[in-house]
């Protein structure tokens, strides 16, 4: 079998909800940097607005993701950091398969040990996107922690790849895109933060 070309792999990576969360869809994202030519498909709305400006937010990325109907649709911060986490796991699912697709194949041990790390951390980031959706509303401080202490577990990952000479690049794609997640969630945990503190005064 042909191995995945990019449109497949830049499609499976961009997971999106269109629908409730069992429903999701792999549609087509363009990234490159809104202008006259690549417009964004809505306006983004405030809130998309806030959580992208953060210093760490690759606004580009963050911008494409979540103006879309659905994302601009929604009013509160804690939802909109719910379906960041959604697309955040579901990122991480579709680089998790690839890790398990590339595991299967004929590799060196220093590989598969490298490829086996990745799993476990990708194992640990879709959990904690899931987990993070839970403690929005009560614990955002815990949530901030929680989603902010995976970016050290994919960077080991990169490392481990990177010292096996691993020569993936839909990996290091995965990889990148699920770091702005990461990054994203964040920024939206730590305004939900601020917002717990300041009403506790």
């Amino acid at each position: 079998m042909a191995p995945p070309n990019h449109f497949c792999l830049f499609s499976a990576i961009f997971f999106l909800l269109s629908f409730p969360p069992t429903s999701a869809i792999l549609p087509k994202v363009n990234t490159h940097l809104p202008n006259a030519k690549n417009p964004l498909p809505v306006t983004p709305s405030k809130l998309v607005k806030r959580v992208c400006k953060g210093d760490s937010i690759d606004r580009n990325f963050c911008l494409r993701v979540l103006t879309t109907p659905e994302a601009v649709a929604v009013k509160d911060l804690t939802k909109l950091g719910t379906l960041i986490m959604k697309l955040g796991a579901a990122n991480g699912k579709a680089t998790l398969d690839a890790y398990n697709e590339m595991i299967k194949k004929p590799g060196s041990p220093q590989t598969l040990k490298a490829l086996n790390s990745c799993v476990e951390a990708y194992k640990y980031a879709i959990q904690s996107f899931k987990m993070v959706s839970t403690e929005l509303v009560d614990d955002p401080m815990t949530a901030n922690y929680d989603v902010s202490v995976l970016a050290p577990e994919i960077t080991n990952c990169e490392k481990a790849l990177t010292d096996a000479k691993v020569e993936a690049p839909r990996l290091y794609d995965g990889n990148r895109f699920i770091k702005y997640y990461i990054a994203m969630g964040s920024r939206i945990t730590s305004i939900l933060e601020d917002q717990s503190k300041q009403n506790n005064y």
